[in-house]
């Protein structure tokens, strides 16, 4: 049956699909892939004959290690990740601006079927952009309107329950909650016409501090503003040394129920005079207190400071729930103290059994918080434990271990395994920033679970309205990152895309979040062409650099992807120096630090002996936006390698036609590959890599000449007549979701935009060539040799 491309067309956003009728079944889509892969298991190995050859196994991941940044993810504290960069990628080639670059964070599923069939872009001729602009001024006030609904979906789960769980943590912490017992509001009057006619004692003082806090809700609401109240704190104020430390402990948590704003002159006084007394007093009494600046949303920097090295001073006297307070404590103030990094540790340890389910999730947050590090040993042994006993866990404390466990890079499969049966259940029943966190927590490790992702996509378009711009952007960078799209795929991007013009105005103050939301729409073909736009103009280039992430390579990805994906799009472009300035970035860092890894370097010098000469191979960045090299190779149509890495003209004047020595050795090797083992072609093409088969199913190379269609880098040259250009992708384990062979988001971006290009990919996975590495050279030949003389594609050509 012949194969018709068809593409559809959506108002305002581009979308590159294509459906072929041989195959009406999704199989060929990341999100709707019949046959799940599940994490953990073996990427299923290459067959190997029983004569002697190249033995191709796909290594066992023990190594894999996510090269990610998750303080990106974290919310934005005052200069407290300023030293973290925000890219995701390890480096330009395998790490990918993460939620926003930080970090920071991939996957992309490549149209195999349609390699090199023309792809027309649905993005419709730029409008105007008055209705963006309206949104933009009209959405504040509809958010005022949704604030006042009360809505669980939007509720943020208390961080203190876990204080519950003892009775200890009652005179360590400030119970907040309402008092159980009630004075009349007639005795509050009482109290305050009694301050204008004496002065008191601290006792009587004390006293009515502590009657006005037991007042009821809408009493003590009015008192801030009552001359009567001001009064009585300005006595307050005057006797502060004359109080005990007992009675001004007191006086400062009455003053959470009274809700005295975090400036007021009392709540001054009371600072630096605990802070004076801090060193005669216990630490019990300094939590407290403590916990009491966090009620009242008071920053007490000095006084945090004189607690830390108090706790330092007497640590082996600290109990649990007092060490697990200090952690909250520690968390809330986003300081960690460095030097009790290593104590902090060691009783985690000593502890670990001992701690209830909650007060570790409370650990976890308070070191998530804090951007303390931990080591792999300690987060091995926190996660072994959650894994066992997830099921009695809430999902509050669940989270706060999974935000802990993406910020140490941790590949824990046995918690990742049970996290996939137990969670899917509990998402219709988790606030949103819960199911954003569990969803990042997925990506950024590049751990692929269909289950969870699916009960994701199900329950989010009906929360999608609680949202925060960094909610919608992250949900988005997830699923691109992983290339999945969901059986609800086009409910679940239309609402999240509606939601980032909801909050278009908030992309002004953090325009990580808009870039982040765009990249995940770009890893899996969709371009809303107004965001876009918006995201390009030189107002919000600007914008980028006020930024404390580092946001010029997303721009370069997100600008480059859209000259080559979208040809008809008609918005605003990165201006040209820009992207010179970012290609000279990015290539500089290659040189420096991804050429001249061993499986390149390797590959580079047996392909240059194989073909003839260093003339016949380039190792660059067909497509720097992308961020990781190519081994490109050109071929005539015949076989003929083709010479055209000339870095020395004179030398290219002089060069003869060349070609790779085949020794009897060599011929019989290849021979004798062919006739007793599996083709390391064939190999490759069992491996699942999208658009990895090439010959008819590829449909027709381009072998014209010309030059190269828009948004291709210059450094790429003009096609000759009759050339097969092949770009090589060496790869590593984290081009992948962890454990299997899906390529992440990036990468296959990177792949669908070469093929549009014209380029034949040829992958050369690690699971491959990584065992040949320590093969001998003849071996590495042979299965170079099936790779870029591949019969299928030269038959065709």
């Amino acid at each position: 049956m012949a194969t018709v491309l068809m593409c559809r067309r959506l108002p305002g956003l581009s979308r590159v699909t294509a459906f072929s009728t041989t195959a009406k079944s999704k199989a060929q889509r990341g999100g709707s892939r019949s046959k799940k892969e599940k994490p953990g298991g073996e990427p299923g190995a290459a067959k190997t004959g029983t004569e002697s050859g190249a033995t191709i196994q796909l290594l066992k991941p023990q190594d894999y290690r996510v090269l990610y940044n998750p303080a990106a993810y974290a919310k934005g504290r005052a200069g407290s990740q300023q030293h973290v960069d925000r890219d995701s990628s390890q480096d330009l080639g395998d790490m990918f601006a993460g939620p926003g670059t930080a970090q920071a964070p991939q996957t992309f599923p490549t149209a195999s079927s349609q390699a090199f069939l023309p792809i027309r872009s649905a993005l419709p001729k730029a409008k105007s952009s008055t209705p963006l602009e309206q949104t933009t001024l009209a959405t504040p006030h509809k958010e005022e309107a949704e604030k006042e609904k009360l809505e669980v979906h939007n509720s943020k789960e208390d961080p203190r329950v876990f204080q519950k769980g003892r009775p200890e943590y009652r005179s360590l912490s400030c119970d907040s909650a309402e008092p159980a017992h009630t004075l009349p509001a007639e005795e509050g009057d009482s109290i305050l016409q009694s301050v204008a006619g004496c002065e008191g004692s601290p006792g009587i003082l004390t006293d009515h501090f502590l009657k006005l806090s037991r007042l009821p809700a809408e009493r003590r609401a009015a008192l801030p503003a009552d001359p009567r109240f001001g009064a009585l704190c300005h006595r307050a104020v005057t006797a502060i040394r004359l109080f005990s430390t007992p009675d001004l402990i007191q006086i400062l948590k009455a003053c959470v129920p009274l809700a005295v704003p975090a400036s007021h002159p009392l709540l001054n006084a009371c600072e630096a005079e605990f802070c004076r007394r801090a060193w005669d007093m216990g630490l019990e009494q300094l939590l407290l207190v403590a916990d009491c600046w966090r009620c009242l949303e008071r920053s007490v920097p000095s006084y945090l400071g004189i607690l830390f090295s108090y706790a330092n001073l007497h640590w082996q006297d600290l109990t649990l729930p007092q060490f697990v307070q200090l952690l909250y404590i520690i968390g809330e103030g986003r300081r960690p103290p460095a030097d009790l990094a290593q104590k902090v540790e060691s009783t985690i340890l000593k502890h670990l059994d001992a701690f209830t389910l909650e007060e570790l999730g409370a650990v976890c947050l308070g070191l998530f918080k804090s951007l303390s590090g931990i080591s792999d040993h300690v987060m091995r042994k926190i996660a072994d434990r959650v894994a066992l006993q997830m099921e009695d866990m809430s999902t509050y404390a669940l989270v706060n271990v999974l935000k802990m466990l993406r910020y140490t890079r941790m590949d824990h499969l046995p918690l990742m395994r049970e996290l996939g049966k137990v969670i899917p259940a509990r998402i219709p029943a988790t606030n949103i920033q819960g199911i954003m966190h569990i969803t990042l927590t997925y990506s950024s490790l590049h751990f692929f679970d269909e289950d969870v992702l699916a009960a994701v996509a199900t329950s989010l378009p009906s929360k999608v309205s609680y949202c925060r711009s960094k909610d919608a952007a992250k949900f988005l960078w997830s699923f691109g990152c992983l290339d999945y799209e969901p059986p609800n795929e086009e409910e679940f991007y239309s609402s999240l895309i509606k939601q980032l013009h909801a909050k278009l105005h908030e992309f002004s103050k953090f325009p990580e979040h808009l870039l982040t939301a765009l990249l995940g729409l770009a890893f899996v073909k969709r371009f809303p062409e107004e965001l876009i736009d918006f995201a390009l103009r030189e107002e919000f280039v600007r914008k980028t650099r006020g930024s404390k992430y580092e946001l010029n390579k997303d721009l370069f990805t997100l600008g480059r992807s859209v000259e080559i994906e979208c040809p008809t799009y008609r918005g605003s472009r990165l201006p040209p120096q820009l992207c010179q300035e970012y290609t000279e970035m990015v290539s500089s860092f290659a040189e420096r630090e991804i050429y001249v890894r061993p499986e390149i370097v390797e590959a580079t010098s047996l392909l240059e002996s194989m073909l003839g000469g260093p003339e016949y191979v380039k190792s660059h960045m067909i497509l720097p936006h992308t961020r990781s090299s190519d081994l490109e190779v050109r071929l005539a149509t015949d076989g003929r390698p083709i010479p055209f890495n000339f870095k020395d003209p004179v030398a290219g004047k002089k060069l003869k036609g060349m070609g790779v020595s085949l020794t009897d050795d060599l011929m019989s090797l290849l021979l004798q590959g062919r006739a007793h083992h599996q083709s390391p072609t064939e190999v490759g093409n069992e491996a699942g890599i999208p658009g990895q088969e090439r010959g008819d199913a590829a449909g027709t190379p381009c072998l014209g000449g010309g030059a190269l269609p828009a948004g291709a880098t210059s450094q790429a040259g003009r096609w000759q007549p009759r050339e097969v250009r092949l770009a090589l992708q060496v790869s590593n384990r984290n081009h992948f979701c962890y454990g299997s062979k899906r390529l992440l988001g990036l990468h296959c971006l990177k792949r669908r935009q070469l093929r549009l290009l014209g380029y034949v990919v040829v992958e050369i996975p690690f699971w491959e060539w990584f065992p040949l590495l320590k093969r001998t050279r003849s071996e590495k030949l042979s299965y170079l040799h099936y790779k870029v003389f591949c019969p299928a594609l030269l038959t065709k050509a």
